[in-house]
């Protein structure tokens, strides 16, 4: 591989390429945040798939034993009857040293204070340009804009990254993130092109050798397709995108009856989804997954696929467009 694309956000947070491995129920553990860190991307360990911050402390060092490269935390912050206890995995993040957080979720301005009185700097994730300009307002240093092709909850208004980050971007003055339909140099590039200072990936990093998940999952996002997902939650006004499977068709089919969200709850707990990703059995439960399996066609190392996306990104920038653009300036 050879040059480098710096922008706004590879300078604020001290990472060499352009390129995030966001929060991911499950997913985000050390082996895999770690390589991502190694490679010279920003890998983000995931708060809540410890069980505990005690759990989750250990989960810092243990990741930080296997890199000496930045990396974060993903804190969500979803509304819930009995809720996690948000301020201690909180307090495990300042107390592990990380110096940089993914927020998303719910009201998380009691969070961003507490993290910026800390020095820590603040990514929130959000889906909508108002969202991410209440962000802005709440003090965070970069925002990650979730488009409609994401997985996991793309929101509610339904707005794709072709529009949205563009929208964003003529607005928001702080670093920019482009997520959602994210997999390759093709995305990087138009990422910049409309005005985002690098890409978030989720599922295009669960297609590769290092994430802590069955093989079997990995071999399903290569052979799915753009049309490979479900939206379910959608009659919840709580819309999710996962993987089209037996449950997530299910759940499909008691929404059209107009059932309430108690006929799904035993089908879409998060407890099935997990045994699934260990055992294999990708029917088990609900997992999350993009409509970028579309671009998906093999499961490198995580090393492979970010030096594989920059090289070429690179290629496209100094090559393919550059050319495109000597060729018109030669007929003028």
């Amino acid at each position: 591989m050879t040059g480098r694309i710096s922008t706004r956000f590879t300078e604020a947070f001290g990472v060499e390429h352009p390129i995030i491995q966001g929060g991911m129920q499950w997913v985000g553990r050390a082996e895999l945040t770690a390589a991502v860190a190694n490679a010279g991307a920003l890998g983000f360990l995931t708060a809540l798939t410890q069980p505990t911050p005690d759990d989750l402390l250990r989960e810092i060092e243990r990741c930080r034993s296997m890199t000496d490269r930045p990396f974060g935390v993903n804190l969500t912050i979803l509304p819930a009857i009995n809720p996690p206890p948000y301020a201690e995995y909180r307090q495990a993040i300042i107390e592990g040293g990380v110096k940089i957080v993914e927020t998303a979720g719910y009201k998380p301005q009691e969070h961003v204070d507490e993290f910026k009185a800390h020095g820590i700097k603040v990514i929130h994730k959000c889906t909508a340009v108002r969202h991410a300009l209440s962000a802005e307002r709440m003090g965070v240093d970069a925002i990650s804009i979730d488009g409609f092709e994401c997985a996991g909850h793309p929101g509610e208004d339904d707005i794709p990254g072709l529009i949205l980050i563009p929208a964003a971007a003529d607005k928001v003055k702080i670093p920019m993130i482009a997520s959602g339909g994210f997999g390759d140099a093709r995305g990087l590039v138009a990422a910049l092109a409309l005005g985002a200072d690098g890409i978030n990936m989720g599922t295009r990093f669960c297609a590769t050798v290092e994430a802590p998940i069955h093989r079997a999952f990995k071999e399903a996002l290569v052979a799915g397709d753009e049309r490979a997902t479900n939206l379910i939650f959608r009659t919840y006004r709580n819309t999710a995108r996962v993987a089209k499977n037996a449950i997530s068709d299910r759940v499909i089919a008691i929404e059209a009856e107009g059932k309430p969200f108690e006929e799904v709850a035993a089908l879409v707990k998060g407890a099935k989804g997990r045994e699934g990703l260990e055992s294999g059995d990708t029917d088990h439960g609900i997992w999350t997954a993009g409509m970028v399996q579309g671009i998906i066609r093999d499961v490198p190392t995580v090393r492979e696929l970010v030096e594989r996306i920059v090289g070429e990104a690179v290629e496209i920038i100094g090559g393919r467009l550059a050319r495109a653009v000597a060729r018109e300036e030669e007929r003028i």
